[in-house]
Order: C-alpha cells, then sequence, then structure tokens
C-alpha cells in the first residue's frame, strides 16, 4: 500500500455544477504511479476520508460522527493507483433517494439536461463527472443510485456483484443491497478504471435476454433503445438475442415490495437508534422513508427476504444459463428540476421495479449512455452474473462502440 502525500486545503477547478458539500474542498495526490495516475475522482459523501469529516448529506450526522482517521477500503484502493482525490460530494440524505434533491446541500445541476434532475443518491458524483471537472467519481448503488443518475446524465454507471468491492468506511442503508462503485465519463475511462479494481473473472455470454416486463415499466422513448442494443448484442454473441420475463409466476411490483421492506428493515436497525436521538430534519420524502421503516417488523422483514432470495434465484438461473440481461437503467429520461411530488413517485415506484431486479439478484449491471430519438440522455442497462463485473464492463464497451457506430452512420 502507498501512502499518499497530506491532503491540500482547496480544488484545483471552481465547481460549475454545485456538486462539492462545504466541507469537501480538499484534494490528495495519490500514489506517485499506477494504472489510474493522471486521473483526478471524486467520493460522494458517504465514504471516509482520513482526516475529512462524512456527512451522508446531513448536517446533523456530519456534527455527530468523528472525523475518520483512516481511509475507506476503496478510496485507499483507488489513491493507491495513483488517481488524485479531488474532494466530496454531495449525496442525498443517507443515501435514502434516487432524486439528487437535498434540501441542505442543493441539487446539483446536470450538465446534460439543465433543466432537468441529476437523479440521485450520488447526485454530486454523476454531475461531476458529466460535467468532467474530474475523470471519475465514486458512488453507491443499492436501490438504483448509480444507475438511474448515469441514466439520467448520459455517463457510464456500475452496479457491482454485492460484496465484489470492498464497503468497509462506508455509511451503510441497506446492508444486503449496498453496493460501491463508480462513474466515468467516457467509455475509455469507465473500462481503465474497471481494469484496475476489478478482479478478472472469466465470462462468455452467449446470447442477450431483452425482459420484457422491464422494458413494460419504461415511457415509450427510452424503451425504443432496448431493442436496438439488442441487436447490437446480436452480432458480437452467438446466439442473438429473444425475449424473456424475469418476475415469471409473480410481478415486478411484487419484487419491488420485497426489496423495499427487506431493505426498510435493514436501514432502520441500522441507523434508527440515531434518528431517534438526533431527530436530523430529513427531507419530506426521506423522513416518509424512514417513518415506513421504523414500522416494518420482524415477521414482514422475514417474508420479503424469503420471496427475495425466490427472486434471487430465479433471475441468477438467466444468467448463469451463458445470458446477458437487457433492461432500462431507468423508467424515463430524468424528471424537469420543477417535477412535483406525485409525477416523481410515480416514476421512482416504475424505476424501483426495474432497478431491484439486478438489486434483488446480487448481480452486476452496467448502464450504457445513449439518447432517445429526442436527444435526452437515456440509458440501457446490461445485467451479467455473479463476479463478471468486468467481462460486462467490456462487453458493454463493445457494444456501445458499435452502436455509436450505427449512429453514426445513419447521419
Amino acid at each position: 500500500m502507498q501512502t499518499p502525500s497530506p491532503a491540500r486545503p482547496g480544488l484545483p477547478f471552481i465547481d460549475t455544477v454545485q456538486a462539492w458539500v462545504p466541507h469537501g474542498h480538499f484534494t490528495l495526490d495519490g500514489a506517485p504511479a499506477g494504472p489510474l495516475a493522471g486521473l483526478r475522482f471524486a467520493a460522494k459523501d458517504v465514504f471516509d476520508v482520513a482526516g475529512h469529516p462524512t456527512g451522508a448529506g446531513n448536517p446533523a450526522w456530519l456534527a455527530s460522527h468523528p472525523v475518520p482517521t483512516r481511509h475507506s477500503a476503496l478510496v485507499q484502493q483507488v489513491l493507491d493507483t495513483g488517481a488524485t482525490l479531488c474532494g466530496k460530494v454531495i449525496t442525498d440524505e443517507l443515501a435514502y433517494s434516487i432524486h439528487g434533491h437535498n434540501r441542505h446541500y442543493g441539487m446539483p445541476l446536470n450538465s446534460a439536461a439543465p433543466e432537468r434532475i441529476p437523479g440521485g443518491s450520488s447526485s454530486g458524483s454523476v454531475a461531476a463527472v458529466a460535467a468532467r471537472l474530474v475523470d471519475f467519481a465514486l458512488g453507491t448503488d443499492t436501490g438504483g443510485s448509480t444507475r438511474v443518475p448515469a441514466s439520467y446524465c448520459g455517463v457510464w454507471g456500475l452496479r457491482t456483484t454485492h460484496g465484489l468491492v470492498p464497503r468497509a468506511g462506508l455509511v451503510p442503508l441497506h446492508e444486503s443491497f449496498d453496493t460501491a462503485t463508480w462513474f466515468a465519463h467516457d467509455a475509455g475511462t469507465f473500462e481503465r478504471v474497471a481494469q484496475a479494481l476489478l478482479p478478472a473473472t472469466p465470462f462468455s455470454a452467449t446470447r442477450a435476454l431483452l425482459l420484457q416486463d422491464a422494458a413494460a415499466e419504461a415511457d415509450a422513448e427510452v424503451a425504443a433503445l432496448l431493442p436496438q442494443v439488442a441487436d447490437v448484442l446480436a452480432t458480437l454473441l452467438p446466439q442473438g438475442w429473444a425475449m424473456a420475463t424475469a418476475a415469471q409466476g409473480s410481478s415486478l411490483e411484487n419484487w419491488r415490495r420485497h426489496y423495499v421492506a427487506w431493505g426498510a428493515y435493514e436501514a432502520w436497525h441500522a441507523h434508527g437508534r440515531w434518528i431517534t436521538q438526533h431527530a436530523p430534519g430529513f427531507d419530506e420524502a426521506i423522513a416518509g422513508r424512514w417513518q415506513a421503516a421504523s414500522q416494518v417488523t420482524a415477521d414482514a422483514a422475514d417474508d420479503a427476504f424469503n420471496a427475495g432470495l425466490a427472486a434471487r434465484a430465479q433471475v441468477r438461473a438467466l444468467v448463469n444459463a451463458g445470458a446477458v440481461l437487457v433492461v432500462p437503467s431507468a423508467a424515463s429520461v430524468a424528471p424537469l428540476r420543477s417535477a412535483g411530488g406525485p409525477e416523481i413517485d410515480a416514476i421512482r415506484a416504475r424505476t424501483l421495479r426495474i432497478c431491484c431486479i439486478a438489486g434483488l439478484a446480487g448481480l452486476p449491471q452496467v448502464s450504457l449512455p445513449l439518447a432517445t430519438a429526442g436527444g435526452l440522455p437515456a440509458g440501457v442497462s446490461l445485467i451479467g452474473p455473479a463476479r463478471s463485473d468486468l467481462a460486462l464492463v467490456r462487453l458493454a464497451v463493445q457494444a456501445w462502440r458499435t452502436w455509436q457506430g450505427l449512429q453514426d452512420g445513419a447521419r
């Protein structure tokens, strides 16, 4: 392990997208050499950085927790590769949202669609990457907190296999679903980071399966991209592509409810005592989730756990047969910043029905940055077997480059 230089105050650029937290303006050099030397990254403010407070998106958390004395495992791993850490960026409060608004620190700007939300909970990470202020940024994904903002902001995003990337020194939300990961603004950087951080596990996909029930949750302009990606994969995989259903014998709405109950029970047991003691003044929507979490009984959580394990087995059976699953990264393009609560809630429910597929299964999912016919960012995702993350990233990059070539040829 390399010993990095002491942190310097300030950032080497102007924060033009309001992505950084006030206590996150510092720069920390990584190792003098390594596979990511010359790259700059930011860290979501749920990762511990030695000598700098972890705020988890809430001032009460910031004030009531000691300053870490060591880096989180992933921050240390990235610094050891030679990359330079450029501070800490905004997260939705305790990462319990996929919207991107923080009542205490604001909503970062979505450079790809400035009138639209960036998505969360890794809002600052995605905004910093989309604005190209950093080359990549560390985020987390529990229920969609990397896949959704990546889709909204037109960047690369990944949900890693559950447990594959170390989570020590990371503020938890749902222990059974939390993953540590990153965004990147271009395919080359995304793959370069993957090669530096992920183990190489052999995986040779034979076909693609477009999940009809996931596609049905998406708006038409997003769903239209799915067969385009499937057609590209058909040129890369020996058995082409076919249609399939994820929640056979059930529904994605049932799966969403299992995920919500299972995760909420874990979240309350992780943070309920702190919330009760500190009354942290959450945003109304997030406060409602915590209130609901406090009401989940052990029996309800046990039922959700068992149903979730059944869903996991079903999804893993599909990918373990050599398939890559094709799904929307989110149910819609990014909503307008002016969108009201009921509209956001409806989109969130549809998006969670899609995102819970990989979440319940504990599988990797790569979001490819595409665009709708109207030119708005929209992601299409590939889901692969457990620990196939690096191979899945490489396949996704190959598919994206092929798709881009077809789009350029059609112009």
